[in-house]
């Protein structure tokens, strides 16, 4: 088994203290928003191997190259080629993400196919399919976590509107509450993104006013605001459920529903994909035809995740896909060790405690790859997040 050396992505919305807490380590005032454990292109793990010549620093994408069946076991290359089919993170909001989607698998072959028969150069910031793959994902509290998930009720996105006493999202209320379900969501969402941007940005402003004087379960889209006045974002956003995590609670968030994390510490993990479409909250490109063919406009309860306990001690958190499977391990002192032995490839983070993984001491924010069919023992006290590829 390898200890990884990860990459931590410093994007605008990261916390500048979550990721340094769990670590140890003193802030250094900038944001660290991802750290990334895995085979991305866009940011793969790297690890050290011992060879003939001695110790050698090499990206975990490479090693995985070199021996796909040695690194991922046969069975997983049969069914998702030679690469590792999840990447592991862990997510710091400081401030909101971009109100998202994400396609399902045929939509984004579809997809990518066509951009690159247009030429559509891979790295262009109007590019809205990175690869060919879908995006399904899982987030685990470690703290606190407040996000959006999935459409309410067009009738509650119409009192929620109407609340704030603002006459120019008058016509958002009114086709809320005229039409079916799926025709409101999607005419209101159609309208938001296609209204005026200096008209949409003084009813934003009105809004988020109004959203701060009466706060309670409107204080969320006035905060939302505050980091990005004036953007449509801020009224789609009222349109989906706010959600908060307590740690150890989950969410998974599948292809088509619009989402967005506001705040907190978590553990992340996904399909290997980079696919995103943005609804709003974001100053990059947003392809609305696209997006509003991806989206899907029904209402759904956020459906709170907890995990289920197995007789081994492993606490499970299911989920409909095969590309990845994610539990927690809480080892207590002097417990025997606990067998994690797979015919999958799998990533052990530590997010408390001391843990150790074979031959590893791990600590809070440290992890390490176990190849597929590796025997991997591990002790605490501590707690152990265990990311490998479904059964």
């Amino acid at each position: 088994m390898d200890r990884l050396s990860n990459t931590v992505r410093p994007y605008a919305w990261g916390s500048t203290t979550a990721i340094p807490a769990l670590l140890g380590i003193a802030p250094t005032g900038e944001p660290q928003a991802e750290m990334w454990m895995g085979a991305h292109p866009g940011a793969p793990s790297r690890i050290t191997r011992t060879t003939a010549s001695g110790e050698t620093e090499l990206a975990l994408t490479d090693a995985i190259d070199a021996d796909p069946e040695g690194e991922l076991g046969a069975a997983t290359v049969a069914r998702f080629g030679p690469r590792l089919p999840f990447l592991l993170k862990l997510l710091a909001a400081g401030a909101p993400l971009s109100v998202q989607v994400h396609p399902d698998l045929d939509q984004a072959r579809e997809g990518y196919a066509d951009e690159e028969a247009r030429g559509v150069p891979i790295d262009a910031p109007h590019r809205t399919y990175k690869d060919a793959n879908h995006k399904p994902e899982l987030i685990c509290a470690l703290t606190p976590f407040a996000g959006l998930c999935g459409f309410r009720p067009p009738t509650e996105a119409a009192d929620a509107m109407e609340a704030l006493g603002v006459g120019s999202l008058k016509p958002y209320v009114d086709l809320l509450r005229a039409h079916p379900e799926e025709a409101a969501l999607r005419e209101v969402l159609t309208a938001i993104l296609g209204a005026n941007p200096a008209e949409m940005a003084e009813t934003v402003t009105e809004a988020a006013a109004a959203a701060e004087r009466l706060g309670g379960a409107h204080a969320p889209y006035a905060r939302i605001a505050h980091h990005f006045p004036g953007d449509p974002g801020v009224l789609a956003a009222m349109l989906l459920n706010y959600v908060q995590l307590q740690p150890g609670e989950a969410l998974f968030l599948g292809a088509g529903v619009p989402h967005a994390y506001l705040d907190g510490l978590g553990v992340e993990i996904m399909a290997n994909s980079d696919n995103v479409l943005r609804c709003g909250l974001t100053p990059k490109h947003i392809d609305v035809p696209e997006l509003l063919r991806i989206v899907r406009f029904e209402a759904t309860e956020p459906g709170v995740l907890r995990p289920e306990a197995a007789p081994s001690g492993e606490e499970l958190y299911e989920t409909p896909v095969d590309e990845f499977a994610l539990s927690r391990y809480t080892l207590a002192s002097g417990a025997a060790p606990t067998d994690l032995t797979a015919s999958t490839p799998q990533i052990l983070l530590c997010t408390a405690g001391t843990v150790t993984v074979g031959e590893l001491s791990l600590r809070p924010g440290e992890s390490a790859f176990v190849p597929a069919g590796e025997r991997v023992e591990t002790t605490g006290p501590g707690t152990l997040f265990r990311a490998t590829v479904a059964a």
